[in-house]
């Protein structure tokens, strides 16, 4: 708790605010084109959301460890799934692993209302204390995200932020229709992206690149 309370603290100087200039430029380069996306990495400042030791890499287009075994995505995965989740103004989503917190700021900056689910208890905690600091705040909950959210179905949009060993069907359930998921799906090293968006009961599939996530836990991910 005490090290967010410090991250919070710091200021976000004209150097991050170049810094975070420079990022979005390279991913435009890297091919997201979406300037709404873009916007919204230009406006979250991620270097509040690391370590001290990790704070001059803040802005790298890289994924580093934020304890618990979790990791904050590499900038440019983070906008690559937020641009192919198409998101509107006002859209509900569901977003499984909470994780540092980052991606849920953006999708919040989009102007999306946001249920988050995370499986690990302690970052749980620390991420539901931290963020409303940052001025975002989207809907914490603790559980396992391969269930989806039933309760709160359904969803125009679902994020998975970790590698999933199969398309759990509850998640496809749980979207509307026209509504539309995006998940990392493979082993536990590498897995490919997909999309599916839902139509008139129909789920259409479309695969893209690769990328490496932590593992899905919980009973439609992978085991402990």
């Amino acid at each position: 708790m005490g090290r967010f309370i410090t991250l919070y603290m710091r200021q976000d100087s004209y150097k991050q605010r170049g810094l975070r200039n420079k990022l979005v430029k390279k991913l435009r380069l890297k091919g997201i084109k979406d300037e709404a996306v873009l916007s919204a990495v230009n406006k979250v400042p991620r270097h509040v959301f690391f370590d001290d030791a990790l704070l001059p890499h803040a802005y790298e287009d890289k994924a580093f460890p934020i304890g618990e075994g979790q990791t904050i995505s590499q900038p440019y995965t983070v906008a690559f799934q937020t641009e192919k989740l198409e998101i509107k103004k006002g859209d509900k989503v569901l977003e499984i692993g909470t994780g540092s917190g980052y991606q849920a700021a953006i999708l919040l900056e989009l102007g999306a209302t946001v249920y988050t689910v995370e499986f690990n208890r302690n970052l749980f905690e620390k991420t539901k204390s931290f963020l409303p600091q940052l001025g975002y705040n989207p809907f914490f909950v603790y559980g396992d995200g391969s269930k989806g959210l039933a309760a709160k179905a359904p969803f125009d949009k679902i994020i998975v932020t970790a590698g999933a060993p199969v398309i759990p069907s509850a998640l496809t359930d749980q979207l509307s229709d026209h509504g539309i998921l995006i998940i990392p799906v493979g082993n536990r090293d590498t897995q490919k992206m997909v999309k599916i968006t839902k139509k008139n009961t129909k789920l259409i599939k479309e695969e893209f690149d690769q990328f490496a996530f932590v593992p899905l836990l919980g009973e439609d991910g992978w085991e402990m």
